[in-house]
Order: structure tokens, then C-alpha cells, then sequence
């Protein structure tokens, strides 16, 4: 090793061991505990003096309420939790709970709330009247639980972990919400099992240790799926435990499978072919398993020079689903058949006409719609065949809603364009969030969650 390279290796040592991240980070730090320690105060204030045209049980509440008790939600929350899941109930980024706004104010959409919160790519899980996501705040990882109407912080869930690179510091993954248990995974391989109401830890485990596997390049950034009484992860590694399978009630193993180098993608249930399977995107190749025993039931080749995969996979009818990837590669519609234990999987069409980088695109009526390396693209999925090609977004994230698309660009601006092949239409766009914002929107109750790494705002988009 040269002098030269030798005097960086230390400077870059030193600085780490420094506390790099935290410095660099210090000021968002500060103001998320600013905003919270007001949130407290507020609390308490309300709690000590109670309005005076409160009747007798809305007192009771008050009195009893603290910074760590949910709120009661207004009448209009719905009964059913929606948006559960990273990118929605199929993990397809595709909105149809209820109709949303499609001819937005020229302001914008209108603001619920807004506050600081830490660092990270996370996205939002929505379910009995909180909002979920994970953050890191100074040298701890934090699931936080926010009540939707108001912004306020529930609870917290934290753990020693902290993840930084050139790309940005922080958790990548979004919580699963299960049936009154959150599945959060941190950027470091932390899996905890949560109460969704108290915050309070069933089970925990590191899933890189665990399975004696190593972070990737970027970290963890695959969100848990949930399939019956199972929780699905994907650690990695060469040593048949690529693909992980836990009790979701006590943390024991069920399955391990496979010797793939895992990639950023998340992992999905779907049914092709007529089976239920998981759908995995690896770092080479994409494949189904077995839910219930992690069998191999087929695979198909999908690597990209250097082995980097991060956009979820679409399902496109009961034997095809289109996948993209950056760096290169392009899309491909992939057909599966087969039956009983008897798979097999082959390309119908391949082309560059969509590189989703660390973007997911969506489907509405035959016609993919995504960014391609920055700018927004509309192919017809049965043929590849690109439509148009329009407004540049950078590396943002895309929806679907009420036959419009709503973009969330890598600056901060919410846009809605029609999902229409015949022309790229932008109906109308606003600065939502300050700051690069890689993280995917949710939607949940007539609500749009919007997060980057230094806010998390929330904007009423149902139609009126």
C-alpha cells in the first residue's frame, strides 16, 4: 500500500471513529429533540389544565393521557388497516382504498402536519390511527409510532445500531404491521418483533449474525413479508440461508434456503402459475419459493454488472410479472408455467426501455409506468414497447391512484401526472418535503405520508 493511500486509509479511520455520522447529522438530531420535547411539554400542559368546556369524560382522557398513550382517532379513520405494507397491501405501489384528489389546489395538496424526524430511507406503515417508521437518531435505531391526525409521537422502540455511507446514513427498511405487531429491520441486520400499541419488544435477533452472513454494500434494505405464521428475510450468504423464514410469535426458525447474494429488493407473495409463492430478488437472478417450506419451485437469471437489484418486481397477470433494474440492464416480461411441484420460467420479451435504478414502477391497465434512470416512461407491457418518455423526477418514487400517477421527485416536489399512454400530461406540482428525498410516499385513509431524511409531512388527498 502507498504512503499516499496509507495517510487516507487513516484519515478516513479516524474520522469514523470520531463520530463522523453523528457530527454530520447533529443538527436534525437536535431538532427532532427539540420538536419532541415540545410535543411532551404540550402534552403536559394539556394534561394540568384541562379546557374548560371539556365535558367530565373528555376530561378523564386528558387526565390520563401521556406521551407514550395513543390518542383517539376522529370518526372518519376506517375501520380496516390499509397501507400495511412497504408500497402498499401488495407491495405494487398501487392506491385503490378510495378515490384521491385529482385536480389539486395550485398551493398544493392541503398540509395535515409537519415535523423534524431522523435520518433514513425508510418509507411509512399506516394502521390503527399511527403512522410507523424507522429512523436513526444519533447512535441508536428507532421505530417510532406517530398518531396520523396530529403528528404526535406515541412511542419509541430503540436499539444501539448505526449505519453510514457516502449515499446517506440510516435504516433503509420500512415495518410490516401485522395484526398488532410491527416487524422492523434496522440498516445493520437488527429484526425486532414490536406491540404496535406499546412499543414493547416480543423478540429480536440480528439476522446477518444469525445466519453468519455479511451486510451488502448499502445495508439491509429488504422490509419483512409476513405469509401466515412466518416472517420472510433475506440476509444473504452462501451458506443455505439466503432466505429466512421465523416464527412471527416466538422468533424460531422454520426454514432456511438458498446461497444467493442478496440484493435491495423486498420480498413479495404472490401467485403465479396458480401456486402461492414468495417472489425473491437476489443479487443474479430472480425466483419462487414455497411459503410453506422454502422449496425451490423455479428461477430465472436477472444480474446486473455489478449485482444490484432494488426495485420491487410488478405482476402483470396470473403467469407474468415485469421486473427492471438500473445500471444498465433494462426490464424484461417474464412468463412462469408449470404445476403440482413442476415450474418453469422464461422471458417473453427483454429491452432497455425502462432502468428502474432504486425506483419501482407501477402498473395500471396493460401500460408500465416508471423512471427510467431519472425520467418518467410509459411502456406497454405486453410488447416493451416505450409509449412516451417525460418530466424528469432524479431518483424519486412513483404511485398509483385514481388513474394518475403521483411522483414524489429525488428533490422533494409531489407532482400528479395521468397515467394515460397516449401523451405525458403533468397535472399540477408542489415543493411537499425541503431536502433529497429517496423515500417511497404511502397512502393511507385519504392521507399522503411523505418522509426524507429530515421530515415527515402528511397531506390530505382524498377526493371531496
Amino acid at each position: 500500500m502507498s504512503v499516499r493511500r496509507q495517510v487516507v486509509w487513516l484519515c478516513i479511520c479516524t474520522v469514523l471513529l470520531n463520530g463522523a455520522c453523528s457530527n454530520r447529522n447533529e443538527a436534525q438530531y437536535k431538532a427532532v429533540e427539540d420538536n419532541r420535547n415540545k410535543q411532551q411539554q404540550e402534552a403536559q400542559a394539556q394534561t394540568a389544565n384541562p379546557s374548560p368546556s371539556a365535558s367530565p369524560a373528555a376530561t378523564n382522557a386528558q387526565a390520563t393521557a401521556s406521551p407514550s398513550t395513543p390518542t383517539a382517532t376522529n370518526a372518519s379513520h376506517p375501520s380496516r388497516n390499509y397501507w400495511t405494507n412497504f408500497r402498499g397491501p401488495n407491495r405494487d405501489g398501487r392506491y385503490d382504498e378510495m378515490p384521491v384528489l385529482t385536480n389539486w389546489p395550485a398551493q398544493g395538496l392541503p398540509l395535515v402536519w409537519k415535523l423534524p424526524v431522523g435520518v433514513g430511507y425508510a418509507s411509512v406503515t399506516i394502521a390503527d390511527g399511527r403512522a410507523y417508521t424507522i429512523e436513526q437518531r444519533r447512535r441508536q435505531e428507532v421505530v417510532a409510532a406517530y398518531d396520523v391526525n396530529t403528528g404526535r409521537e406515541i412511542w419509541t422502540q430503540k436499539w444501539n445500531a448505526e449505519y453510514t455511507d457516502e449515499t446517506g446514513d440510516g435504516p433503509r427498511t420500512t415495518p410490516t404491521w401485522d395484526d398488532g405487531w410491527l416487524y422492523a429491520l434496522g440498516a445493520t441486520g437488527e429484526l425486532r418483533c414490536i406491540n404496535a400499541n406499546t412499543g414493547a419488544v416480543r423478540w429480536g435477533k440480528n439476522i446477518l449474525s444469525d445466519n453468519q452472513a455479511e451486510n451488502l454494500s448499502w445495508a439491509m434494505a429488504a422490509s419483512p413479508l409476513i405469509v401466515d405464521d412466518k416472517v420472510i428475510v433475506l440476509p444473504g450468504g452462501t451458506s443455505g440461508k439466503s432466505v429466512v423464514a421465523y416464527n412471527k410469535v416466538t422468533g424460531a426458525p422454520v426454514w432456511k434456503v438458498q446461497n444467493d447474494r442478496q440484493a435491495y429488493v423486498s420480498p413479495m407473495l404472490v401467485t403465479l402459475a396458480g401456486r402461492l409463492q414468495i417472489l425473491v430478488v437476489s443479487s443474479s437472478r430472480v425466483f419462487g419459493l414455497a411459503p410453506e417450506d422454502g422449496a425451490l419451485l423455479w428461477s430465472q437469471s436477472w444480474d446486473t454488472d455489478m449485482g444490484i437489484n432494488v426495485s420491487q418486481p410488478l405482476i402483470v397477470d396470473n403467469n407474468r410479472f415485469f421486473i427492471s433494474s438500473g445500471y444498465g440492464k433494462g426490464a424484461a416480461l417474464v412468463e412462469i408455467t408449470g404445476s403440482g411441484n413442476s415450474y418453469q420460467a422464461r422471458s417473453i420479451w427483454t429491452n432497455i426501455n425502462m432502468k428502474n435504478k432504486f425506483n419501482s414502477s407501477v402498473l395500471d391497465n396493460g401500460y408500465v409506468y416508471g423512471l427510467d434512470e431519472g425520467i418518467l416512461t410509459c411502456l406497454d407491457v405486453n410488447t416493451g414497447t416505450r409509449k412516451w418518455k417525460g418530466g424528469r423526477y432524479g431518483y424519486g418514487q412513483v404511485l398509483l391512484a385514481s388513474g394518475h400517477l403521483i411522483v414524489m421527485s429525488d428533490a422533494g416536489e409531489l407532482a400528479l401526472v395521468k397515467a394515460s399512454p397516449d401523451a405525458y400530461t403533468e397535472v399540477a406540482k408542489f415543493a411537499a418535503l425541503d431536502g433529497k428525498t429517496w423515500n417511497y410516499p404511502a397512502i393511507a385513509g385519504g392521507r399522503l405520508f411523505v418522509r426524507n431524511a429530515k421530515e415527515m409531512a402528511v397531506y390530505k388527498i382524498a377526493a371531496e
